[in-house]
């Protein structure tokens, strides 16, 4: 009996594992029983729009609609762009399973696909405003899809062909501009270096000139000056521009750029040179970085980009700025355009995580406000809208930022170079900072739908993390700012003149005053919110000119001074920036006409302008608001998250971003998440 007992144990507990450990297959619809079950209904069936989305995307984009429109339908039906269907709906993402090798193939081949179909037509041998401004919109659509496909793309055009374009001359443009625009040669642009980021005037790369071959010579003289993070030099670029201190005679002239081959036509690495992969990164895989040596390369003298200096034949310095300082400054002058697209290309993420984000908000329910009553939608939550509508508020007045800056470029002369070169680095860091914070918040509210990959948010994170410090680290691009205005200030009191220039005219009116008690109406108004910001502003360069001041007056030089007082450095860098955007909203907002469009666009605008008073420290720690004051702002922050809410998804309705391009949880989730989808 016992040894039947132990025999019955051992068969029901193998049944018991088999159980376990064997799956039968079952067919798909036997998962799931009818059940009552959450239902997604799609917002647009619960939300109305109370104003025109069409023409709020016209203010929103600015320019090229069209143009735009026609690559984003390029881009849907390629079948190098992914398409997969998740929830009865088609997105275009790249696969981010695919290894480093693969992705970086893939944007080449994306690169050669919409070649072919003409999208490159012009970007480097059509002139003008409208041809840069195409330019432009079609590198932000590009950027939509892949942060990695713009890099790249950006590299080529923007970098290596703008600095043939931009400071070079005829010689360069003839031999080198049309071959870059049919990828003929594929351009790189070797400027960073192990040793050296931001300061790039202290890179060790050296070149000198050989006057019995006519030729430039190129060293890598030791390891941290090895180009480093060169976009394009890992696997494809044929060609690169050189960044490196240049010595002639016996003296160095500085930095200047030269053109070099580092690839032959079938892809090998030339002699005198040396190529290394930077490898796996925590974003832009699809970009191969590359390390660059260079062992007495040779290279023409008409390889010298010249528009600034040139050699003669004999080995004579010929430069008609005499001063390094300016004639480095004309050197870097053209490069504007890297901050521009990246600051540009920084506002549409933070977009795309907010139109995920918010229409996830306005589907998924999470707990009952009754017992037993419906879950309530994530939008309506108070503590919801109080996490998304102000970086929404932000994001669109950003966008107008944007816009401005654009053209300001596009209509660029030597006469604003300076206003472009202080507010390209003034928005290039706070648009890229915004759109970090944008994504963090973005990817908590979606849970933990978040992390999926699929569902972009998450992913974007580690895609555009990079531009914090890349085309400038932001800290320092502050510091620039707040530079440049000591430089204006300091020259108005010099001279005794009324300031002119970079928005700081409101420095020659009285000194704004806040009121005691601010109401909601005095807060709502565009007036005082100017008025609050050019305060803060006005105040924080007088602070820092004086704080400068001081130092030196105890024998500290002018560098040492102003190193010292970084803090005031950033708070108005920060201060400027603000200010400079607030103002582009009041522009976009007075050549809009009365009624409902312009009216959401003055909640905007007060939501904008009021958030930034509550975040910066600066308003009370200088005294600008009394903590009542603060209080007050903070309570009407809340107000507008209210008011904005029923305008919420027609909001992210209008900025011009097509379906395919978010992300399933912006639309059906459970549907994308459904048995059945899982098995396709």
């Amino acid at each position: 009996m016992a040894q039947e007992s132990s025999i019955n144990t051992a068969s029901r507990r193998t049944r018991i594992l088999n159980n376990h450990l064997v799956q039968y297959p079952s067919k798909p619809t036997s998962c799931l029983q009818s059940n009552s079950c959450l239902s997604y209904t799609p917002p647009e069936s619960t939300e109305s729009f109370g104003f025109d989305i069409k023409e709020m995307r016209k203010i929103v984009d600015f320019h090229n609609l069209e143009d735009r429109d026609w690559l984003f339908g390029v881009i849907k039906q390629g079948r190098v762009f992914n398409g997969k269907e998740r929830g009865g709906r088609l997105f275009v993402s790249p696969d981010y399973n695919q290894t480093m090798e693969q992705q970086r193939e893939m944007t080449m081949k994306r690169i050669e696909y919409l070649l072919e179909r003409g999208a490159f037509d012009g970007w480097l041998t059509k002139k003008g405003v409208e041809a840069e401004l195409k330019k432009l919109s079609l590198l932000e659509v590009i950027q939509i899809f892949d942060h990695s496909l713009s890099v790249k793309i950006g590299v080529h055009f923007f970098l290596w062909g703008g600095a043939i374009q931009f400071m070079g001359t005829k010689r360069h443009h003839d031999k080198w501009l049309r071959d870059t625009e049919t990828y003929a040669m594929k351009g790189c642009f070797s400027m960073t270096e192990l040793g050296h980021g931001s300061n790039v005037r202290g890179i060790e790369t050296v070149t000198t000139y050989d006057s019995k071959t006519g030729e430039f010579v190129i060293n890598t003289p030791c390891e941290s000056a090895q180009k480093y993070w060169i976009g394009g030099a890992a696997n494809h670029a044929t060609h690169t521009i050189v960044f490196s201190q240049l010595k002639i005679n016996g003296v160095n002239e500085g930095v200047h750029a030269f053109i070099a081959q580092i690839r032959d036509v079938n892809g090998n690495i030339l002699p005198n040179i040396c190529i290394a992969d930077c490898g796996h990164k925590t974003g832009l895989n699809g970009v191969d970085n590359g390390r660059i040596w260079f062992d007495n390369l040779r290279i023409p003298r008409e390889n010298l980009l010249n528009l600034v200096a040139d050699v003669s034949p004999d080995g004579q310095y010929l430069s008609a700025i005499k001063d390094p300082d300016q004639r480095f400054a004309a050197f870097l002058a053209p490069l504007t355009s890297g901050r521009v697209t990246i600051a540009t290309s920084a506002i549409y993420s933070s977009k795309i995580g907010l139109a995920i984000a918010i229409r996830y908000a306005l589907s998924r329910r999470a707990f009952s406000m009754t017992p037993n009553g419906p879950e309530v939608l994530l939008l309506d939550y108070p503590s919801h809208q109080r996490r998304l509508l102000p970086l929404l508020a932000k994001s669109y007045a950003m966008s107008f930022g944007g816009n401005y800056l654009k053209m300001l470029y596009v209509n660029r002369t030597p006469e604003s170079a300076k206003t472009l070169h202080v507010v390209s680095s003034a928005f290039k860091a706070i648009f890229t900072w915004h759109n970090m914070r944008t994504l963090q918040e973005c990817r908590e509210a979606c849970g933990g739908q978040g992390l999926k990959t699929e569902n972009r948010v998450g992913h974007m994170k580690g895609e555009f993390d990079v531009q914090s410090t890349f085309e400038g680290d932001n800290n320092v691009l502050m510091q620039q700012v707040s530079k440049a205005l000591l430089s204006e200030y300091v020259a108005a009191k010099k001279k005794n003149k009324p300031f002119k220039g970079l928005g700081l005219e409101h420095m020659n009116g009285p000194v704004p005053v806040i009121q005691p008690n601010l109401t909601s109406t005095t807060l709502r108004s565009s007036q005082f919110q100017m008025n609050a910001h050019c305060l803060r502003e006005r105040d924080l360069l007088n602070r820092f000119a004086a704080e400068i001041s001081l130092y030196q007056s105890n024998g500290e030089s002018k560098e040492r001074a102003f190193i010292l007082s970084y803090q005031l450095a950033e708070d108005l860098g920060r201060a400027f920036s603000d200010r400079a955007i607030l103002q582009t909203f009041l522009d976009t907002e007075s050549n809009v006409s009365a009624g409902p469009l312009k009216n959401v666009l003055g909640l905007l605008r007060s939501m904008y302008a009021l958030i930034c008073l509550e975040e910066d420290a600066a308003f009370l720690r200088y005294g600008y608001l009394s903590t009542d004051n603060a209080a007050a702002v903070r309570k009407e922050v809340t107000k507008l998250c209210r008011e904005l809410r029923p305008h919420a998804l027609a909001l992210v309705s209008s900025l011009g971003i097509p379906d395919a391009f978010l992300s399933p949880i912006a639309f059906n989730w459970i549907d994308a998440n459904s048995w059945s989808s899982a098995q396709q």
